[in-house]
């Protein structure tokens, strides 16, 4: 028995350092473009130009140290605290409904006030829901192949869509609905159960549309933003003037127009039209290449890992951070009806950039913890491989000749 157990050798997971590298030049190159799409707004508004890029600041800080906490944290045990995470997300989600505790801005009810910044508490839900659907479909693997299997992970997605879209919160509601169908897809659902939960949720888009009159308006805004362009038109004709003007290499660093209070919310929903401004279609296409790598490796990490939880977990963080990029982008350039989500690690934003970051610690922890089993081979094992090797160099050889 000691033998067979030698002839298996487990080699260490290792730090992903193409996975840290990218994630630290996107946050400090957030940090930049949030410096330089907010400094003219921060001056007029708060007299200090650098009030948000201290802010993006103070979030890369608190990020990049929960990212190395969780990288050395057993992402078993998030496994193990999955209820304790998903309840605590559902929590900090209805506390945003209570007066004192909760932030009004701009109609919506999205941040929680803490002492010394605020918190959104969706942000912090999509992860909650990753950790607990990623938990569930590991251990009841065989079940999700029954509609009866997948219904805790629709059930605890709808309650987390039903508070966000409470809010209101369109956006981040329509990014969890995409991060369920992603899992579920992950988990081993079939075609037909993704057809029978996609036509009551087709069938409720109408009613959400009729309770808040301003979707209409943004839909038709999309359809035709030149109709209204002083009203619903008129974020996405100057986010298509800031792409246009950029051309090729861009304006330069620092020297956007649009900032100077023509682009609304330039320095986190549409910080994608100063990038275009700016830098160029070689910076968009360049700030995009990070993206995909930063996907790629974390879909790589979810392909090493040794069991489902940390496969799912992985796939779960990829899936979040293609869906708010491609979601992101998507609006910026017209492509979908405009709708507030921020770009993951550039946009303004500390919760967005702490809960990022943590992600990418939990993909350093299935990282290091993965490895590949690689048989050891004896020396008749060896010879005969070589000789088995050897003889179909021989016959390539007679057959070239």
């Amino acid at each position: 028995m000691r033998q067979k157990n030698n002839d298996l050798i487990k080699p260490r997971g290792e730090f992903d350092f193409v996975l840290t590298v990218v994630t630290v030049i996107l946050v400090l190159f957030g940090i930049v473009m949030v410096y330089s799409a907010s400094s003219y707004n921060a001056a007029v508004n708060y007299g200090n130009e650098y009030f948000y890029m201290f802010k993006q600041l103070i979030g890369a800080i608190l990020g990049f140290a929960a990212m190395i906490a969780l990288s050395f944290t057993d992402y078993h045990i998030l496994g193990k605290l999955r209820y304790i995470i998903l309840g605590i997300s559902i929590v900090l989600l209805i506390l945003v409904f209570i007066p004192g505790i909760g932030i009004e801005s701009y109609g919506a009810r999205r941040w929680i006030n803490l002492p010394f910044f605020t918190m959104q508490a969706s942000e912090i839900a999509k992860f909650g829901f990753i950790i607990f659907a990623a938990a569930y479909m590991a251990k009841h693997y065989k079940k999700m192949t029954k509609f009866t299997g997948i219904m805790p992970v629709l059930g605890v997605g709808a309650v987390i869509c039903l508070l966000i879209i409470l809010e209101p919160n369109m956006s981040i509601t329509i990014c969890v609905v995409l991060l369920m169908f992603s899992m579920l897809f992950i988990g081993g659902a079939k075609i037909k159960h993704f057809v029978f939960i996609a036509l009551p949720v087709l069938a409720m888009i109408p009613v959400l549309i009729i309770i808040e009159p301003y979707r209409l308006k943004r839909l038709l805004a999309f359809i035709d933003p030149w109709a209204s362009p002083l009203g619903e038109g008129y974020q996405l004709i100057q986010s298509f003037y800031s792409l246009g003007s950029g051309g090729l290499f861009g304006l330069g660093l620092f020297n956007s127009r649009q900032k100077y209070l023509f682009l609304p919310f330039s320095e986190s929903d549409f910080i994608f039209s100063i990038i275009g401004e700016e830098l160029g279609l070689v910076g968009c296409a360049a700030v995009m290449f990070a993206f995909i790598l930063l996907i790629a490796r974390a879909i790589r990490i979810a392909q090493n890992s040794t069991d489902r939880f940390g496969c799912y977990l992985a796939s779960g963080i990829a899936c979040i951070i293609a869906i708010q990029v491609l979601v992101n982008i998507a609006v910026v350039t017209g492509s979908i009806p405009p709708t507030g989500l921020p770009l993951p690690f550039i946009s303004a934003g500390s919760s967005s950039l702490i809960v990022f970051c943590g992600g990418v610690g939990i993909l350093q922890s299935i990282s290091r913890r993965s490895h590949k089993t690689v048989k050891r081979l004896t020396r008749k094992q060896k010879n005969t491989r070589n000789k088995r090797n050897s003889g179909v160099g021989n016959d390539k050889q007679s057959v070239v000749r």
